[in-house]
């Protein structure tokens, strides 16, 4: 798997992930690096619990390389007294913890607060908690129609596309050239977009049973929205796993269908720099892992 940077992609395999940015004079950076610790270890074999590591990881690693990706794509510029723009790394950091706030207050504390205004006009329970997951699933996509209309971000969605169909090629055995890459779709079934997509809606049937069973106010279904995330991710993670592994199968692809409905969103057609970009990130993660395009990596 992997996922869109500026101006670049990521690609994380079983030991090695490795980033390839578009510079700004037109040539291609790259940098791999091996995985140790929670990336590898066997906490990523556990069930349930292998669904928060990922979720973890998918926040540092997709940082890290943010942070790389940033630093080549706007090396060219200079701050007022002439020397390169830097990106400190505790900053990225900070900005991950902001993110993070802004997560909870907005898809967790907000159709709470939304929703139980309906209290004051005696609406039985039941109506309020489904409001509040229908409340929560539109702002989550919502969201991410709304910010797909920032041209920038809708070059990053261009990049996520072009990681998706270098993947697909790879899977299928293809060469990873521009034309081959170019076959195949910028949906993939194991997209991080359907995991958060099953996230939220494996939430909205979790606090639905847990509000109906346990009604102790607005402080009490606050805190469970926090506390519930990380069995909520290990169960969504399972699912997706289950979805990736039946993909072929009619009526499993019927029940993922919105899951790849959302990455219409997420992903965007690429041009070939783009796609170029996404297989050299793809190589590079091979060549750290000593393989080559034609060989397969062992499953993480």
């Amino acid at each position: 798997g992997g996922q869109a940077v500026i101006e670049g992609v990521m690609i994380r395999g079983p030991e090695h992930m490795a980033v390839a940015v578009r510079h700004p004079k037109g040539h291609i950076v790259t940098h791999s690096e091996r995985l140790s610790g929670i990336y590898t270890g066997r906490s990523r074999r556990i069930p349930l619990v292998r669904g928060v590591v990922v979720l973890w990881e998918t926040l540092a690693l997709g940082m890290r390389a943010l942070n790389f990706s940033s630093r080549i794509a706007f090396e060219e510029e200079e701050s007022e007294d002439g020397k390169p723009v830097e990106f400190p790394e505790k900053a990225f950091f900070g900005t991950m913890l902001l993110a993070l706030v802004f997560v909870v207050a907005v898809f967790f504390a907000a159709p709470i607060l939304l929703a139980n205004v309906l209290e004051r006009w005696d609406v039985p329970r039941f109506w309020i908690v489904l409001v509040e997951g229908l409340l929560r699933l539109g702002l989550f996509v919502g969201y991410i129609a709304a910010i797909g209309l920032i041209p920038d971000i809708r070059r990053v969605f261009q990049y996520h596309g072009a990681e998706h169909m270098t993947i697909h090629a790879y899977e299928a055995g293809r060469p990873l050239t521009v034309a081959e890459v170019r076959n195949f779709p910028k949906e993939h079934q194991r997209c991080g977009t359907s995991f958060l997509l099953v996230v939220v809606v494996v939430a909205l049937l979790t606090f639905f049973v847990f509000d109906l069973l346990v009604d102790e106010g607005l402080a009490v279904r606050t805190a469970s929205r926090i506390l519930l995330v990380p069995l909520i991710a290990g169960v969504s993670y399972e699912i997706l796993r289950f979805g990736a592994r039946y993909r072929e199968n009619g009526f499993v692809r019927a029940l993922f269908a919105p899951n790849i409905a959302l990455q219409g969103l997420t992903t965007k057609v690429p041009d070939d720099s783009q796609v170029e970009v996404a297989i050299a990130s793809f190589e590079a993660t091979l060549a750290a892992a000593g393989l080559r395009g034609g060989e397969q990596a062992a499953a993480p």
